[in-house]
């Protein structure tokens, strides 16, 4: 039992597979090596597999088996083109800047077919570095290639095999994730109810909206695992029941998500009472629940939420205690307190039923959307909706090509030695915007000079060609351990690997300058590119951003609307309209988290200005969600149907709101229109109850909700006036509408 422990907890490590499978991969290639007496054979081996594990995609087996034939077809084609034209300099940059562009596109059909591209670019590189580090093209080149795709094929066949063995490994990983990120945003929200005057709220909300952007990725990859695994497998017991853990993860993301009266007005009103406190310690009790049943899930342990169970009973004794105080002040503010107990108490039943789902789950529509072409005509026109430059990809395949290309001449022109690598680092260190590729360029300087400093002392120490073996493979197993959280490390690691693999078949310490040279120069190339070709600022998208979170809002309250109407159902489309919704408001957030990286101060202002409208839409998606918590067809006669016309002016005014964003036009002050809705609510709350001669004004989450919606519409529309009258924004206003 103590030993299985460790390794049970090393297991749920999503890592840890995919480190085991790359530890397997190196050291059978290190052993073949080895049995030929050739040590020279593990470079290429080791590239092959390198590239091969940095293009692997998340599927089902068979899924998994297409995506390694079309790699390695893509792999080999690359291969032996580099071959081909390495001897011509002028056909070669013009294919290397035709490939790079064209894989670059081919990124828009899908993330499965953009991993696949980067993977091909990368192995196209490390072509060209086998060829070079044997003084070019000889009668030899072609053996050293295939070595190449051999390392690539073996590693592949090694994954699709781990694939079929663990399917549901991963997929137990991404719900973990789901319920752990939801455990955040719980205990982030909680702390919007803690009654102390003087906080600021609105960075905790930007803090929140930030989670929240987190938990909707978290939602997104754990989807995106199930629905390639339940092709071909809808009969499955295991599957099905992570599907429903996964739906009951949606529900409870939109009953965290909710909020039911603004908290400053209850802070106020029961400021000495702990009523509120007891909301706060319920919602962080629940948080650290979700996060408790992400262990249970990985463990397959016991769930246990009697903490968060008891809080909810003191919340509603102290409810209770409200009540018989009887105050008149209060009276109006325990019916939204009630809602909102009974909303925490919904959530806290959905925490209990997920560790172990309903098998006879009642869900009519349990279908997911594939958001992948369906045929090669839709796969065409993704790639041709692409071709403007207003296009992040188009952008950046522009930027890529011709950071490559200045590469590649520089390194004609300076002829240095090792002088490939230059490439490798533009490729890594070149992404989509500014803020990331600073992010990635520092790490990469700093990684390579730790990575340099240990491997000279590694061949230093340690001579022996075994030794240096051994510290090769475990160098590569920690760069994929780390590749995507700290590439500091990553970047370390990679550099160990490739000092005590060279210097097996020559000197390693001359490759230590050569190495820092061309890293120091390929991250300059890739600095400067991102700076001066088509820069994507995002101050220059931030209005359309925002529009598009505004319209899918709008979309999401339609099918709220609609779902009064017709009735509660979870179908799909609901379900897609408030993912929508909250991947355009994750979108909108990391957009603005990037700004606050870009250089200039009027960015900076332009970033003060979208987080402003961070929180405004985040505060309108969590009454949206509320709306959307308390669901149910309304009859004819009740009279919450009545306020259903006012709903969908709200949606007219949202949608007019957005499309007068997106077009950069001035937009009207909305006070009027919000007013005359919120009369027409509050004239609708009014019950006049028998034998009283006083109008009682009754609390109804409905009208309740659309009132708080409503009273957003006005700030709302002067946060837009001020995102379309920054310079970024006029400055986007000319260069989007340019075609290529």
């Amino acid at each position: 039992m103590p030993i299985s422990l460790p390794l049970r907890r090393l297991w749920t490590l999503d890592k840890f597979a995919y480190s085991l499978r790359v530890f397997i991969a190196f050291s059978a290639a290190l052993l073949f090596s080895g049995i030929m007496g050739d040590v020279a054979l593990v470079i290429p081996l080791f590239l092959g597999i390198i590239a091969c594990a940095l293009s692997e995609t998340d599927d089902s087996w068979q899924g998994r088996l297409q995506a390694l034939l079309v790699t390695l077809i893509c792999f080999t084609l690359a291969s032996f083109i580099v071959q081909w034209l390495f001897p011509w300099p002028w056909l070669f940059a013009l294919g290397l800047g035709t490939s790079t562009f064209t894989l670059i596109m081919l990124g828009a059909i899908g993330q499965r077919y953009a991993t696949i591209a980067s993977g091909t670019l990368i192995l196209s590189i490390y072509s060209m570095i086998n060829i070079e580090q044997h003084g070019g093209v000889d009668a030899d080149v072609a053996s050293r290639q295939l070595l190449l795709l051999a390392g690539a094929a073996w590693y592949g066949v090694i994954s699709v095999i781990w694939c079929a063995l663990f399917s549901r490994q991963p997929v137990k990983q991404s719900m973990a994730r789901v319920y752990k990120a939801l455990g955040e945003f719980l205990i982030l929200k909680s702390a919007l109810f803690e009654p102390v005057r003087g906080v600021d709220v609105e960075a905790r909300r930007v803090a929140l909206a930030r989670q929240n952007g987190k938990v909707v990725d978290a939602l997104n990859q754990a989807k995106e695992m199930i629905f390639r695994r339940l092709e071909g497998q809808r009969g499955s017991q295991k599957l099905n029941r992570y599907l429903r853990i996964y739906f009951i993860a949606q529900d409870i993301h939109e009953r965290a998500s909710s909020t039911h009266y603004p908290y400053s007005a209850l802070t106020e009103a029961f400021f000495h009472h702990d009523v509120l406190f007891r909301c706060q310690r319920l919602l962080d009790q629940q948080g650290r629940a979700c996060r408790q049943l992400a262990k249970s899930l990985l463990l397959n342990r016991p769930f246990d939420h009697q903490q968060s169970e008891q809080a909810l009973a003191d919340l509603r004794a102290s409810i209770d205690n409200l009540s018989e105080r009887g105050k008149p002040e209060w009276r109006a503010l325990l019916h939204p307190l009630n809602a909102l107990a009974s909303n925490l108490a919904t959530l806290e039943a959905q925490i209990a039923s997920a560790h172990n789902p309903d098998t006879t789950d009642d869900r009519r529509d349990s279908a997911l959307y594939d958001r992948s072409p369906s045929s090669l005509l839709e796969a065409w026109k993704r790639v041709q909706l692409n071709f403007t430059l207003g296009s992040p990809t188009f952008r950046h395949a522009v930027r890529l090509t011709t950071a490559l290309m200045v590469g590649y001449g520089l390194l004609q022109w300076l002829d240095p030695e090792q002088g490939f690598w230059i490439l490798l680092t533009t490729l890594f260190v070149c992404r989509p915007n500014f803020a990331t590729t600073r992010r990635f360029l520092s790490q990469r300087i700093l990684g390579t000079v730790l990575g340099l400093t240990a491997g000279w002392v590694s061949i230093s120490l340690f001579p022996q060609p075994s030794v240096q073996s051994v510290i090769a493979v475990a160098a590569g197993v920690t760069f994929f351990a780390n590749r995507e959280k700290r590439y500091v490390v990553a970047t370390a690691s990679i550099t160990l690997l490739v000092l005590c693999s060279f210097n097996q078949v020559g000197d390693g310490f001359d490759l230590i300058w050569p190495r820092l040279f061309d890293t120091l120069i390929g991250s300059l190339i890739a600095g400067l590119a991102v700076f001066f070709i088509l820069p994507d600022w995002q101050g220059r998208r931030l209005y359309r951003e925002a529009a598009k979170a505004i319209t899918n809002h709008r979309r999401y309250l339609d099918e709220i609307v609609h779902q009064y109407e017709e009735g509660k159902q979870d179908d799909l489309a609901y379900r897609l309209a408030r993912r929508n919704a909250h991947n355009a408001d994750a979108a909108l957030s990391t957009l603005l988290t990037n700004m606050l990286h870009e250089p200039g101060h009027y960015r900076k202002q332009d970033a003060d200005n979208g987080l402003r409208f961070l929180v405004l839409s985040n505060t309108l998606l969590s009454h949206l969600s509320a709306l959307g918590a308390h669901r149910h067809r309304l009859a004819e006669d009740e009279e919450d149907a009545a306020s259903m016309p006012s709903a969908k002016r709200i949606s007219e005014l949202l949608g007019q709101l957005s499309e007068q964003l997106d077009k950069r036009q001035f937009i009207a002050p909305l006070d009027e229109q919000a007013s005359e809705l919120l009369a027409q609510l509050n004239e609708q709350s009014v019950h006049r109850e028998e034998g009283e001669e006083k109008a009682l004004t009754l609390y109804r989450p409905i009208q309740s909700q659309l009132r708080l919606i409503a009273e957003q519409l006005v700030p709302l529309g002067e946060a837009a006036n001020r995102l379309t009258s920054t310079p970024a924004a006029i400055e986007d206003a000319n260069s989007a509408s340019v075609k290529v």
